[in-house]
């Protein structure tokens, strides 16, 4: 399993699993501008790769984009399904290749995410993941129901409520959350009992002002991910919020995640960003106060 972290690791690891990919590529696009993406699409199917795209009915910028879009995946010889219009937005960012190595992103294939926004992306090989996504997207490409059959895979509207409930409900000491939008009301409801219990909360993000629990400004210039860190020892990353149109209303894909490294990998990131938040300068400040005043007490006692 590894984790893809942007803006650092940009397009290059989208375009070289494509570039790698010998027998099939399917592929779910809510958003595509970056010609990188769409031209190894093109590549792989000239090598005799068999690719399918799975596009969004819309997006907030209408349908005009996605159907040039359709038209230009088209040209290049791709097979192009619609997702359905039964739910508000088909959101979810994934790619699966060859049945044995499955992508899941946080971020869309542009520019404004991969180049400019704090995002995470998963790389993984695991075969129960790897088996519940290609169901997910055969169902959603010919339009047919899609019956979750593996916790760790966290799928919008059908069991993401459950399964986050849960995450968060497992927090012990420690919960950092990166959300841009979180205003669920039993998901916040929960936040707020984990934080009598003693859970250290954070989250960089927006917080409903109704409820007592702060968010802070993500320091750099755009922030375009749903991930969560427990306890150092889970994690979640996928394209749902805590709100509940994201929770109940869309298509949304995220994975829970067990490896160690990649968990490693996103609580780095996170403290990275969180000690040039407000709270995190605070938070330091304090720690500087602390270690000079047991440095004094420690000479004292020498």
């Amino acid at each position: 399993m590894k984790l893809i972290i942007q803006p650092d690791s940009g397009v290059a690891p989208i375009v070289t699993a494509i570039k790698q990919a010998k027998k099939t590529i399917d592929i779910l696009i809510f958003r595509l501008d970056r010609y990188e993406i769409a031209r190894a699409l093109g590549e792989a199917v000239t090598r005799g790769v068999h690719v399918r795209a799975l596009t969004a009915h819309q997006n907030r910028g209408g349908t005009k984009g996605l159907r040039k879009l359709e038209m230009r995946l088209l040209e290049m010889g791709v097979t192009v399904s619609r997702t359905a219009d039964d739910l508000i937005r088909y959101h979810g960012k994934m790619m699966i290749l060859d049945s044995r190595v499955l992508h899941v992103y946080g971020f869309n294939f542009t520019g404004l995410d991969i180049e400019k926004s704090r995002s995470f992306g998963l790389v993984t090989k695991n075969d129960k993941l790897i088996k519940e996504a290609m169901k997910l997207f055969e169902a959603d490409f010919e339009r047919q129901p899609y019956i979750p059959g593996y916790d760790r895979f966290v799928v919008s509207p059908e069991n993401a409520r459950e399964r986050l409930v849960n995450f968060i409900k497992g927090a012990r000491k420690e919960l950092l959350i990166y959300d841009p939008q979180v205003t669920d009301d039993a998901m916040l409801r929960l936040l707020t009992e984990r934080i009598k219990a003693g859970v250290d909360v954070k989250i960089i993000g927006k917080v409903e002002a109704k409820w007592n629990i702060n968010g802070e400004k993500y320091p750099g210039k755009r922030l375009h991910i749903r991930a969560m860190i427990r306890d150092g020892k889970r994690g979640f990353l996928g394209s749902q919020s805590l709100r509940r149109l994201e929770l109940e209303k869309r298509r949304e894909v995220g994975v829970v995640i067990t490896d160690e490294k990649v968990i490693g990998e996103m609580q780095a990131v996170f403290e990275h960003d969180w000690a040039q938040t407000e709270s995190g300068r605070k938070e330091r400040k304090k720690e500087k106060k602390a270690e000079k005043k047991e440095v004094k007490q420690l000479a004292k006692a020498s």
